[in-house]
């Protein structure tokens, strides 16, 4: 079964092979060619093929649209952009000015009749209608993080985040827009799968306004008996069989701690605290060495993605188990860098011949094991050394700003759970955080507790006092008594917590590269988020409870679309898209989630997508910026 992710790196390699489908004989020599794509064109390329790719691909060369190009006559240029009038502009400009012979033309997202007549009066214009071999719309217009993960933006990303569509002043025409940006990404998804969802989504939201577009927007291709994008033929079968795919769209207001919830896990950690953004992540290189000198601390960047075997298997990981499982494969590591030395010193052997003879045979056989495993040595080493640098970042923060201990508490907060020390305490404590994480304890704090007014205004001053930035309240407060007449269910956090062992005795002895004196190490107890509870139950169609608002929406069905089937078959593949921004927190307990649902005979999957995805830090800004509103009004 191809993930989301293969069927998008196979569109756009077949989109580098002139749309032509690719073909087994790969010894066959490429057709060089340049790709010039647009920054969008950037970031949904850059997580999914590297640069080594590009060539074997037969790409020499590949540029920004938008910067000083010579002209390359005889080898075909591949554009890859989005139809937005800047860019046809560029792409007219490029024709008069005949920078290339071969023009393949491919819009990320499909362009208008009316720009495509624009363009073409271009080309007539240029007189370079005859070189433009082949235009193209590719409906790959969102980003694939994870076999099992996608957001629609990076750049722009404010375009589409919580606060575009949650502030007070956006005009009717600029939601609008807001929601056919999200539906364009979100039909792309669906077509690139093969598949017409279910949509499942809550009344009343930011959510139901996009299903409902979505849904249209599918049932008119569906009809459409000339461009129907989901008659695919017998080799293109979609990617969910027979078995259709259930679309939950949610409104980020559904859960609002999680966002701010300080997190325990390497992937989440590092989007927290080193701001890991399209697989990405820019860490100090050897900050001791720049501190003992005084030097500036160089910065390196570190990709991390599905090849490397160890973030794979890590990523979700509690931060302590990254620690342990990182010291591992670098004792591993040493283990068969010493056999190589060895095999070094037993080749003089001196002595009887015979048995230096068989010896030698026998090392023989072991050196040249050793000399091809060589590479592969390289390539861990290489990765024990970038894991040790971000997860001795990452460790500094934590050891600096107490992460350890704020998440304690927020699990404990958030699973009800009485609190070791009084919370004004905690925020009283000069060396506990920054303001910021003292904020973000605070508003977890206040969305999951009925907290007095009296508390409130102790909790207020003392924040205050600690130099922190109270601008996201008003809103917060509003959030709050909103939801407190439509939340039903004020356990939602339930069976959440996490209780400290000791440290593991690998970390603790002295060989150790990592210090974790004084860091806890906390094991999370297995629980569903919000989103998660609210995924299962839509996934086994049970009715009921907080459920009863969400609609039904089949885009097949041209009347009655809206109703729930009685008796319907659990779902076996869910995608979850949340409007107004993810995070990996999420992600990461749908991930779980999904793991502990494999049965034997069937294997169950769970796409998260999101609008942007949004750390704490960011997610605290857009509430500032929302209460700062609510104050200045």
């Amino acid at each position: 079964m191809l993930t989301l992710k293969d069927r998008q790196i196979n569109a756009i390699k077949q989109m580098l092979n002139l749309n032509q489908p690719q073909t087994k004989a790969l010894a066959a020599e490429p057709v060089w060619k340049i790709l010039i794509y647009d920054r969008i064109g950037q970031d949904i390329i850059s997580p999914l093929i590297s640069i080594r790719e590009l060539r074997e691909l037969g790409v020499t060369l590949h540029i920004q649209l938008h910067s000083d190009r010579d002209s390359i006559p005889d080898v075909p240029a591949i554009y890859f952009c989005a139809p937005t009038e800047e860019n046809l502009g560029r792409i007219a400009q490029d024709f008069q000015n005949g920078l290339y012979d071969v023009y393949h033309l491919n819009f990320i997202s499909p362009i208008s009749r009316q720009r495509l007549e624009d363009l073409a009066a271009g080309a007539l214009q240029a007189g370079c209608v005859a070189n433009i071999h082949k235009v193209y719309d590719q409906y790959v217009n969102f980003i694939t993080l994870e076999d099992d993960m996608f957001v629609l933006k990076h750049q722009n990303s404010d375009l589409l985040s919580y606060y575009a569509i949650n502030r007070a002043n956006t005009q009717d025409f600029e939601m609008e827009g807001i929601m056919d940006s999200i539906v364009d990404s979100l039909f792309s998804v669906f077509v690139t799968l093969g598949n017409v969802p279910i949509i499942r989504c809550p009344k009343n939201s930011a959510a139901e306004m996009v299903a409902r577009k979505l849904e249209k927007k599918l049932r008119e291709n569906l009809w459409d008996a000339r461009n129907n994008l989901f008659h695919m033929d017998a080799t293109q079968t979609g990617t969910f069989s027979f078995q259709r795919p259930l679309l939950i769209l949610m409104d980020r207001n559904v859960d609002m701690a999680t966002p701010l919830h300080h997190t325990w896990t390497y992937q989440a950690l590092a989007h927290d605290v080193l701001e890991l953004s399209l697989n990405r992540v820019i860490v100090e290189d050897d900050a001791e060495k720049a501190a003992a000198t005084g030097a500036k601390s160089k910065m390196k960047a570190c990709d991390l993605d599905s090849r490397d075997k160890f973030w794979s298997s890590h990523k979700g990981s509690p931060f302590p188990t990254v620690a342990e499982a990182i010291q591992e494969e670098l004792e591993q590591y040493r283990s068969s860098e010493d056999e190589i030395k060895k095999l070094r010193t037993t080749m003089g052997i001196e002595g009887e011949m015979d048995v230096a003879f068989s010896m030698v045979n026998d090392n023989t056989a072991k050196l040249t094991n050793a000399v091809n495993s060589l590479p592969q040595l390289m390539e861990k080493k290489r990765l024990i050394d970038m894991h040790t640098k971000i997860a001795t970042n990452i460790l500094n923060f934590i050891k600096s700003r107490r992460l350890d201990s704020f998440f304690e508490l927020e699990e404990k907060i958030m699973s009800k759970q009485a609190l070791d020390r009084a919370l004004v305490e905690v925020m009283k404590d000069p060396e506990f955080g920054t303001p910021e994480d003292k904020m973000r304890l605070f508003i977890i704090y206040y969305i999951c507790s009925n907290v007095a007014d009296a508390e409130y205004q102790r909790l207020e001053q003392v924040l205050k006092e600690c130099g922190c930035d109270l601008a996201p309240m008003p809103y917060v407060q509003r959030w709050k008594s909103i939801m407190k007449s439509t939340v039903t269910n004020p356990n939602q956090y339930e069976g959440s917590g996490t209780k400290t062992v000791s440290m593991f005795s690998k970390l603790v002895t002295q060989g150790s590269s990592f210090v974790m004196e004084g860091v806890k190490n906390l094991v999370v107890k297995r629980h569903n988020l919000p989103v998660t509870k609210i995924t299962e139950q839509l996934m086994e169609c049970r009715a009921g409870g907080e459920l009863e608002d969400y609609l039904y929406l089949d885009p097949k069905l041209l009347k009655g679309g809206d109703v729930v089937p009685k008796n319907r078959a659990p779902f076996q593949d869910a995608i979850v898209f949340m409007v107004g921004g993810g995070n990996y927190i999420e992600y990461q307990n749908l991930v779980d989630f999904i793991k502990t649902k494999q049965t034997g005979n069937a294997s169950r999957r769970i796409i998260y997508g999101a609008s942007t995805l949004t750390n704490a830090k960011q997610f605290l800004k857009q509430l500032s910026l929302l209460g700062q509103e609510i104050g200045g009004a």
